[in-house]
């Protein structure tokens, strides 16, 4: 049958009807809210490049972590800025590091609230990378060591399990780093922490800001020898089988808005839960257009998350999580 018997705007004519027959729906409970904790006292710095984002130090999280529980966001995503860095990252594996003692904190202030806890080296390390550096017995070259980064990995991992995280999210895009954490995890009690996984993590420009934020800017060279080519989307099927059969509880696509291919596809050939991580600078343009009136900032928010929903996120990790919650009626 066709026109005039079939008519699709009679399904559109209100706002109820739309609403009655939507297919894609944004919840609170979909959104993940990333939180940069630093050393220091008394700091709330606004970061320059994600207007609206922070670092806070200890003394003043509980304020945003009771914002977050406040707007019914129901999970967050502790990053770290340690005082000092070195070339193994050994901060990041500290049981006094600030993720560690951040997450204590959070847990014990919003015991309800899911503290997810990133895990890499890149913040850590003096040099910038997501793991230790070799230098090639031949050529000389700074290569980043696979293997020996896997060893440091798990120590940071247990580490922050032992501080009472909720989920462990390995993000350094190291070969075998599930399996690495989840036997270490295993042999030290925690078989019951989940691993959401940086399963699909490209080598994308649009980490600018975050870099920014968490001061990880790689010293020499970039992150292309292992994290994904943006140009490639078979490989993104490898790299979440792998984590699949390594023991991953959940997989992430990281960036988002230039990869809801990616997402889709992975939502087609695997039955895990799978988060989209809507990254510094997808948000920072957002921020910059709305600055200057140029789009309606609660509008264009609200139909990118909800895209990345429909294209297949069962989670959205987003600097926008707590105007999305207050906005969703």
């Amino acid at each position: 049958m066709s026109f005039p018997l079939v008519r699709h705007r009679r399904l559109r004519r209100t706002a109820a009807l739309r609403s009655l027959v939507r297919e894609t729906v944004l919840n609170r409970e979909d959104l993940i809210y990333p939180i940069f904790v630093t050393e220091g006292s008394n700091v709330k710095d606004e970061i320059a490049s994600m207007p609206g984002v922070y670092h806070f130090s200890l003394d003043r999280l509980e304020e945003e972590v009771r914002d977050v529980v406040d707007t019914g966001v129901q999970a967050v995503l502790l990053f770290g800025v340690p005082e000092s860095k070195d070339a193994e990252g050994t901060p990041a594996y500290d049981p006094n590091g600030i993720v560690q003692k951040a997450i204590r904190k959070v847990k014990g202030w919003a015991p309800e609230l899911v503290v997810i806890a990133d895990t890499c080296l890149c913040q850590f390390t003096d040099h910038g990378h997501c793991g230790v550096i070799h230098h090639h017995a031949v050529t000389g070259d700074a290569e980043v060591a696979n293997d020996a980064s896997l060893e440091l990995l798990v120590k940071a991992a247990v580490s922050q399990a032992e501080a009472g995280a909720d989920i462990i999210a390995p993000s350094n895009m190291m070969d075998g780093f599930v399996h690495a954490i989840r036997e270490g995890l295993d042999a030290n009690g925690f078989e019951q922490i989940p691993i959401l996984s940086y399963s699909v993590k490209y080598a994308s420009a649009f980490y600018g800001p975050f870099r920014d934020a968490a001061h990880s800017t790689p010293q020499f060279g970039d992150r292309k020898t292992y994290q994904m080519d943006p140009a490639n989307l078979r490989e993104a099927l490898r790299e979440a089988e792998s984590d699949i059969q390594e023991g991953a509880d959940m997989l992430m696509v990281k960036p988002a808005l230039a990869y809801l291919d990616v997402i889709r596809m992975l939502k087609e050939n695997f039955d895990l839960p799978l988060a989209a991580y809507n990254v510094s600078a997808e948000y920072s343009m957002v921020k910059a257009a709305a600055a200057n009136g140029w789009i309606d900032e609660r509008a264009i928010v609200m139909e990118l998350l909800t895209g990345m929903k429909r294209a297949g996120a069962d989670l959205i990790i987003t600097y926008h999580a707590k105007d999305a919650a207050r906005w969703i009626k």
